[in-house]
């Protein structure tokens, strides 16, 4: 079979158990929300054709398939990575507390050439979540918080609403392309699961 050119995106996501990072991934492929989860052994992705300025990627999210102790995933998970999705509860403030944590093991285990400039995007999820009563992190401090990591972009998202969702996954996607190398990456039809580009650097947010 005839290979042909295509840019490979690897986007990893991190954040608790139960803040929803499934459910985003769900979304944003498959337009489906699920209450339903199954934790599995390993690492769980699914992958996207996007257009991002013209030009067709695949985009390889990566899901920490219940595995949420930082030290259970093992560099294979982080390493290639081109782009780190931090997501919390916005109900939750544990959660959000836990994002630097979560950021730092990133740097950690993926050891980025410039970690200074590695591309980050952080989504507050489950705005939807009892129309916003039960909510315990204000979306001034989450930006807050963005700002001071070196303007970190930020969306605020429902994966059961399918809010935001798109936005958010474009500017990862957008984030991720530049981060890549210049030199497309040539793998089969069928993407092979274990294709790993090396992680180069960024620039800002769409």
């Amino acid at each position: 079979m005839a290979a042909r050119k295509r840019t490979l995106l690897k986007v990893i996501i991190l954040g608790d158990s139960g803040v929803g990072k499934t459910s985003l991934m769900n979304q944003y492929v498959n337009k489906k929300f699920s209450s339903q989860y199954k934790a599995t052994i390993g690492a769980d992705f699914l992958t996207k054709e996007v257009q991002v300025e013209d030009r067709s990627v695949t985009m390889q999210i990566w899901d920490t398939a219940g595995q949420e102790r930082f030290q259970s995933l093992g560099v294979a998970f982080y390493r290639g990575a081109d782009c780190c999705v931090l997501v919390y509860d916005v109900n939750a403030q544990k959660t959000f507390d836990n994002l630097e944590t979560w950021r730092d093991e990133f740097l950690i285990q993926a050891s980025p050439n410039d970690p200074d400039n590695f591309p980050f995007v952080v989504l507050g999820n489950k705005v939807d979540f009892e129309g916003g009563k039960n909510r315990q992190v204000a979306e001034k401090r989450a930006k807050q918080w963005c700002a001071s990591k070196g303007g970190i972009p930020y969306y605020e998202t429902s994966a059961k609403e399918d809010i935001n969702v798109d936005a958010a996954f474009q500017c990862i996607a957008k984030n991720a392309l530049k981060n890549e190398t210049e030199e497309e990456m040539y793998i089969p039809d069928t993407v092979d699961m274990n294709a790993q580009s090396a992680p180069k650097r960024r620039t800002g947010c769409c």
